[in-house]
């Protein structure tokens, strides 16, 4: 029998009463972690809390994560069951159908990014500063590949793409303090991957060429949250213990990375002894490149 990868270690998981959050939950108690669960709708938090508990030692707290009250709550509740080890963010919405910058609201706009990223940074600043003074943690933020823009939007990929940079940036920061920051980009059948409407925004994306054949077949068929959820619990335990800074993506069976973002030199020429370029120059530069 395996060991528990997880035992004595406390996790809060934003977003956790369904879909990703409920399997990532469901996982971490699984080896052995005891599980603050969160999410915003009073009856789904208390139907999965009920459930989850026939699994292990598990809270639960309603509310946004982005809200600093609720923040607070499950800072309490978490202290409760003992030091926590380990943060996931799950928390999130999905846009509208039909979304773009052609017809966002404003009021579409600040959901979105409230939802998923500063939810991100709300917890990261409430519980990455208990885990420095001890020396240690795991933070998994979830990503999506929408942030390269392939799914289209606005806000959503906007968000997602704000939960990258949060997580290069909060690597670089508390390496030195033994914590890790990672983030998935999962694939996975929830309520924000099913039904006609997510259905027809797909098919709509593959038929004006935002979404490649294979990205819309993967995206067809997603496969059951249980799968990445393990990618989760990975980042989180010891067997991680060298990665952080790193944005991964899983669904089903496949398992990805994305290469950590570098910048390519395309031209230089001493701005002390020549003018500014031309826009001719400018041009011949970036458009003989081939990357």
């Amino acid at each position: 029998m395996s060991p528990l990868r997880l035992s004595g270690s406390v996790a809060v998981v934003t977003g956790s009463t369904r879909g990703i959050g409920r399997a990532v939950a469901a996982a971490l108690l699984d080896e052995g972690a005891a599980v603050v669960i969160n999410g915003r709708d009073p009856e789904a938090v208390a139907r999965a809390h009920e459930e989850l508990a026939a699994q292990g030692q598990v809270a639960a707290v309603v509310g946004s994560a982005a809200d600093p009250d609720v923040v607070a709550q499950l800072q309490a509740t978490a202290g409760e069951l003992g030091d926590v080890d380990i943060l996931i963010n799950c928390a999130g919405i999905v846009e509208p159908p039909g979304s773009s910058i052609l017809s966002i609201t404003p009021e579409d706009w600040h959901d979105l990014i409230a939802s998923h990223l500063t939810s991100t940074f709300a917890t990261c600043r409430a519980f990455a500063p208990e885990m420095a003074q001890r020396g240690r943690g795991a933070i998994v933020n979830t990503a999506s590949h929408a942030f390269t823009g392939v799914f289209a939007g606005t806000g959503y990929p906007a968000a997602k793409g704000g939960v990258v940079s949060l997580t290069y940036a909060l690597a670089a920061e508390l390496r030195e303090h033994g914590i890790r920051v990672n983030a998935v980009c999962p694939g996975a059948e929830t309520r924000m991957s099913t039904g006609s409407d997510y259905s027809d925004h797909i098919e709509e994306l593959h038929r004006r060429g935002i979404l490649d054949d294979l990205t819309y077949a993967g995206a067809s068929a997603p496969a059951p949250a249980a799968y990445v959820a393990r990618l989760y619990a990975f980042l989180a335990s010891d067997l991680a213990t060298d990665l952080t800074g790193r944005v991964f993506s899983g669904s089903g069976g496949y398992l990805g990375g994305f290469s950590p973002p570098a910048e390519k030199l395309i031209a230089w020429r001493d701005h002390g002894a020549h003018p500014p370029y031309t826009l001719d120059e400018i041009a011949a530069a970036l458009k003989g490149d081939s990357s």
